[in-house]
């Protein structure tokens, strides 16, 4: 039969095991998560057309493509360094929002080196509450984002029903559906590393505590 000294210190080595082992995967998936982020924001697939358009075509935050109405070939436009060439005003604050969201999540992976010179429970935390901004941001750059959906360019493309919020003949691609998944994952991230820094700030529950002084 172990002693309740023996049992606390078994007890502590899995429950810093297991704490170890949940970092390292929350890692992992923050890289994930940053590298998904990194895809949303470049690729222009954010609307599209269907076989109902007038013309083929897509969109992105800052980048789209249009068919030309005489020789049918796509003529692409717009560049994240050229406000100018984005067709709509919320389609250049969709991109400042998501491309914030995704400098914090990239500023997390930077962060995951302060592990060497701060107290881990606090290097959690500051994780979390920046994944939780990016959550935050991307958030109101999904929600933006149809705002302009009324621009000229996106009518060409889409047809005269088309407005604010009302997509008209195109449909959502799969870019935007992702970057509604990123939401969701960088809430649940930013959870788990709260979690884990509560856990790192006492990684021995009270009623495991053992007095072995005299």
């Amino acid at each position: 039969m172990l002693s309740a000294e023996e049992a606390a210190k078994i007890y502590h080595t899995n429950y810093v095991r297991n704490a170890r082992a949940i970092g390292v995967m929350w890692a992992v998936l923050t890289i994930c998560f940053a590298i998904i982020l990194v895809v949303v924001f470049i690729q222009p697939y954010w609307i599209g057309d269907s076989v109902n358009t007038p013309q083929a075509g897509y969109f992105g935050l800052f980048h789209y493509c249009i068919g030309n109405a005489l020789t049918s070939e796509l003529v692409c436009k717009g560049s994240a360094l050229n406000f100018g060439s984005i067709p709509s005003g919320a389609f250049k604050t969709a991109m400042f929002m998501v491309g914030s969201g995704m400098l914090l999540v990239v500023g997390t992976i930077v962060g995951l080196s302060l592990f060497w010179f701060l107290n881990a429970g606090s290097v959690y935390k500051i994780c979390g509450w920046m994944q939780l901004a990016s959550a935050a941001l991307l958030t109101i750059g999904c929600l933006i984002y149809p705002d302009g959906w009324d621009a000229p360019e996106v009518k060409r493309m889409c047809g005269e029903r088309t407005d604010k919020y009302t997509l008209g003949n195109c449909t959502v691609r799969w870019a935007f559906i992702l970057c509604i998944i990123c939401i969701l994952d960088g809430i649940v991230l930013s959870l788990v590393a709260f979690t884990l820094g509560n856990r790192q700030d006492k990684l021995l529950p009270e009623d495991f505590e053992v007095d072995t002084g005299e």
